[in-house]
């Protein structure tokens, strides 16, 4: 299949943490907190969905301005989620802020992200199903209103 991904994880010494490695070679770790039994040793599972829908954006906002000939010099995204009380302890709430830097006029700086989004981001797509994902951005270290 073309759209296919496989993982391989491996338990490592101690009992949840774990090796991750995808079908290129990459390598990383994930872990419990110690109130669960785990060392701290690596990612924990639902840090890696927020690291996802960061990453998943900026790609594609780095992308979209590319195209339309504007040099993304810089992008930061802080991600803070909010967890439910109950379990599954899912996510409600995912909010970015982005840091650009670069000669990019703000509204394409926000119709790339708003694009990334509601279109193209599958992470945020996914996660959308079951939390509310907001935004905002900062342009050369200015912040531009909603």
């Amino acid at each position: 299949m073309a759209n296919e991904t496989t993982i391989l994880l491996k338990q490592k010494q101690a009992p949840l943490n774990f090796e991750v490695h995808d079908e290129l070679g990459h390598v990383l770790y994930t872990d419990s907190s110690p109130e669960t039994g785990g060392v701290n040793g690596g990612f924990r599972p639902m840090t890696l969905l927020l690291a996802g829908v960061a990453s998943c954006s900026s790609i594609d906002v780095v992308l979209i301005l590319q195209k339309q000939k504007y040099e993304v010099k810089d992008i930061q995204v802080a991600v803070k989620g909010i967890r439910a009380d109950s379990i599954p302890s899912v996510f409600t709430d995912i909010h970015l802020a982005f840091h650009v830097e670069g000669e990019i006029p703000a509204e394409k700086v926000k119709r790339a992200i708003d694009l990334s989004m509601e279109k193209y981001c599958s992470v945020a797509a996914m996660l959308n199903k079951v939390a509310t994902i907001t935004y905002e951005f900062t342009l050369n270290e200015e912040k531009v209103p909603s």
